[in-house]
């Protein structure tokens, strides 16, 4: 049994599907497949059901599975236990960030971070929660940052600033010189959003429940239409397409599509996100990750209001 080969079972319980699973490997298929029967005999168990469209895990597999991310993981605290043993910001911290707010932050923060270790270089993965999180378990990342809420996934935790909606209009639009928009208005407008899987989408459904009950003839709600990241949706505004919701940190973004568009707060209470940064709770490197948050709190994002440890005993404001 081998690191290798858990690694190969991890991929295919998360992907159910050989060949995706041999892609996110590195590895052709014939060489996973066989790697896997062999972890098969050896155990003397059958861990997937192959032959549908899906593989699927036997309930033998799922426990193997499970303790195979476990081994996993403390496979990679023992290579950062030892780098620890020389200098904890020495090397790089691997980081997982959503699509919704990498974009924004990251041209703040590499800068400020090499500033300020630049013997710890940031290796920066983009994603959305669900994968993030997948990777952290199986040690392939050390940190992410994520909104909240999360699923309880028995990791440390700490907040890092609090982040208000706005509505983005085209400045023809009725609204663009309004001072403020209820929430409520937005179920008549042609609204953007985010396809499924970015937790933005889930929040802005949250501000309006009206849109996640759309149907042909309901409640007087016009048209959604989805992109496929903020900065798409943004030029589809400023196009004359519909309307959004963006985060704060997101308005300060350079580009002439700004000039042709009206970011209107809301009233109060005003929606919101959390973003915090989550590890394994035997992560080693605490100070690695003390430097990250202090790079992060000296990014001075436009609008968000930064937090300290004792915020994650509040609710997002």
């Amino acid at each position: 049994m081998t690191l290798t080969e858990l690694k190969y079972i991890v991929a295919v319980a998360r992907e159910r599907h050989f060949g995706r699973a041999a892609e996110a490997c590195f590895v052709s298929q014939p060489t996973l497949s066989v790697a896997i029967r062999k972890l098969e005999e050896e155990l003397g168990v059958v861990l997937f059901e192959r032959g549908g469209a899906e593989v699927g895990i036997t309930p033998i597999g799922l426990r193997v599975v499970a303790q195979a991310q476990k081994v996993l993981e403390e496979g990679a605290n023992l290579r950062e236990i030892a780098r620890q043993g020389h200098d904890p910001l020495a090397g790089p911290l691997r980081v997982g960030v959503i699509y919704t707010i990498g974009p924004y932050l990251l041209p703040r923060l590499v800068p400020t971070q090499i500033a300020s270790t630049p013997q710890m270089p940031l290796v920066l993965q983009e994603n959305y929660t669900a994968r993030l999180l997948e990777l952290l378990r199986q040690g392939e990342i050390d940190c992410a940052i994520v909104a909240l809420p999360l699923p309880d996934a028995g990791l440390a935790m700490r907040p890092l600033y609090d982040e208000p909606f706005f509505v983005a209009v085209p400045k023809s639009h009725p609204w663009a010189r309004h001072k403020e928009i209820e929430a409520s208005a937005l179920k008549d407008e042609t609204m953007l959003l985010l396809g499924s899987g970015h937790c933005f989408r889930d929040q802005v459904l949250e501000v309006c429940p009206e849109f996640s009950r759309f149907s042909a003839a309901s409640d007087g709600i016009q048209r959604t239409f989805e992109g496929s990241s903020l900065e798409t949706i943004r030029h589809m505004v400023a196009a004359g397409i519909g309307i959004t919701v963006l985060p704060a940190s997101s308005l300060a973004v350079a580009g002439k599509e700004n000039e042709l568009l009206a970011f209107i707060p809301f009233k109060k209470p005003v929606p919101d996100r959390r973003v915090v940064l989550v590890w394994r709770k035997s992560f080693p490197r605490a100070a690695a990750i003390d430097a990250l948050v202090a790079a992060i709190h000296a990014c001075d994002l436009p609008g968000v209001r930064y937090l300290d440890e004792s915020s994650l005993e509040a609710e997002p404001a």
